[in-house]
């Protein structure tokens, strides 16, 4: 199979000139990336994961973090290199195969279909704390309308939204952080009597679960990171993305470890982690023991924003990426086309209209939709991480080859650290069969891999046939 030409990438690049605005300022792309990270994997999952893995959570989100940063400077360079929305269906499509290209594209476009079907349930769990007598699915369709209408209007009124979303939950984190520790050294509160250090190795030790809890929290840790690339997909749409692209890929990990991190170290040290549980988010747990009076319907209201500002940067996400695939022929045509406002309609559409399924699976099984559609989401994002460390090894061919620029802003420790993140990837997938509630992934990924070889075969041979 023959890689896309050179023609072919610059006349994409010329089409997004055209058709897409570049409204997105730099305080814009600095929170859209690290807000697209923050969601209800930390306020909720940690809970879940605390339970599993006890303190020794701590070093489970500090490799995968080192793992994202790999990641991300992989991509940061390949960015650099070429600035454009389909970014890493883009880049697997030049530098790895036309099938990695398709495949890439569409997976990532599922992940994050799914994971709105996610948040939007999220959002209708949470509003049911003020109005218990409110149907679930109204608060879910009625912030999935809000949602689709902003990013029909303007691609500035999403930044903008994505914007003060992601604030919102960056203020929660900072008043745990500064609150913690003045709790701590004054023992304010109820929980001020327990609060100590020493809970993070009293209590079964650092690892009171083994290595073998560690890594299982690995799955929740990784899906919590989902949403870091989000920045790859605003590429086509940034104002200056020599200026602002490598600073939110350098900046996004290391505030992204000092925010999850810097979290979980003091909520255990407030609250021992055996009192944690994994039904309840541990921020409205600490809060509530702090006394800060409405503590937990500050948090609800957090939880509602983060969940609605991931399904926001899904919307974004899945619309770009289908108007990316129209244009190599890989998707519709008709989701090629932007409307007035320069934002691809279509292709937005369409994409809420697959996240109202959610509301559906919300209905007929309510318990453990959430559980299944995140893990369901992990195996694209592990797919697209993949993709992105492979492309970057074939860029860097290329530059050695004199095929391709090399960009000033380069990934460290290449090529050795993309093997390394391969590895760790293929790990965290295997990790996925070891528990029932999320072994439904493996069952899925083979299913879905196998509907992308048929949807490729079909669309290479209506390319090759003559118009």
């Amino acid at each position: 199979m023959n890689h896309m030409d050179q023609a072919s990438l610059d006349a994409e690049q010329q089409r997004e000139a055209r058709d897409l605005h570049r409204g997105l300022k730099d305080r814009h792309v600095q929170l859209i990336a690290l807000g697209g990270a923050i969601g209800v994997g930390l306020f909720l999952g940690s809970g879940r994961a605390i339970a599993q893995a006890g303190p020794g959570l701590v070093f489970a989100y500090a490799i995968g973090g080192i793992m994202i940063f790999f990641i991300m400077r992989a991509l940061g360079e390949l960015l650099l290199h070429r600035p454009v929305a389909g970014s890493f269906a883009t880049y697997a499509e030049e530098y790895v195969s036309p099938f990695a290209g398709f495949a890439t594209g569409w997976s990532y476009w599922f992940t994050w279909v799914v994971t709105g079907m996610a948040e939007i349930t999220a959002v209708g769990i949470y509003t049911n704390y003020w109005f218990p007598e409110l149907p679930q699915w109204i608060p879910a369709i009625v912030a999935l309308g809000v949602l689709y209408g902003v990013n029909l209007i303007a691609v500035r009124l999403f930044g903008e939204l994505e914007f003060w979303f992601a604030l919102i939950k960056i203020l929660a984190i900072t008043a745990l952080l500064i609150a913690g520790p003045l709790v701590l050294i004054f023992g304010w509160g109820e929980v001020g009597q327990t609060a100590s250090v020493a809970n993070l190795w009293e209590h079964g030790g650092v690892f009171p679960t083994g290595v073998l809890g560690v890594l299982l929290a690995l799955k929740i840790v990784m899906f919590a990171f989902q949403g870091v690339e989000l920045i790859g997909v605003t590429a086509g749409e940034v104002e200056d993305p020599e200026k602002s692209l490598p600073k939110a890929t350098n900046a996004v990990v290391f505030r992204i470890l000092i925010f999850y991190i810097g979290a979980l170290v003091v909520i255990m040290s407030l609250v021992p982690w055996t009192e944690l549980h994994a039904g309840e988010s541990p921020f409205v747990m600490v809060f509530d023991r702090i006394g800060l009076p409405a503590a937990a319907g500050i948090i609800n209201f957090v939880v509602i924003t983060a969940a609605a500002s991931s399904c926001n940067g899904g919307i974004f996400s899945t619309g770009r990426m289908l108007y990316t695939l129209a244009q190599f022929g890989q998707a519709p045509r008709a989701f090629a086309k932007v409307n007035r406002n320069h934002v691809p309609a279509t292709a937005i559409t369409t994409s809420v209209a697959v996240m109202l399924i959610g509301v559906v699976l919300d209905y007929f099984i309510p318990d453990q939709v959430f559980v299944y559609v995140t893990s369901v989401a992990l195996v694209g994002a592990l797919w697209t991480w993949a993709m992105m460390v492979v492309a970057h090894l074939g860029y860097r061919r290329a530059v050695a080859r004199g095929e391709a620029a090399p960009v000033r802003f380069r990934m460290p420790g290449a090529p050795y650290s993309n093997w390394l993140v391969l590895i760790f990837l293929g790990m965290v997938a295997i990790l996925l069969g070891t528990e029932e509630s999320t072994r439904v992934a493996i069952y899925v990924a083979p299913i879905w891999f196998g509907l992308l070889g048929l949807g490729y075969h079909f669309t290479r041979r209506a390319q090759l046939q003559p118009a």
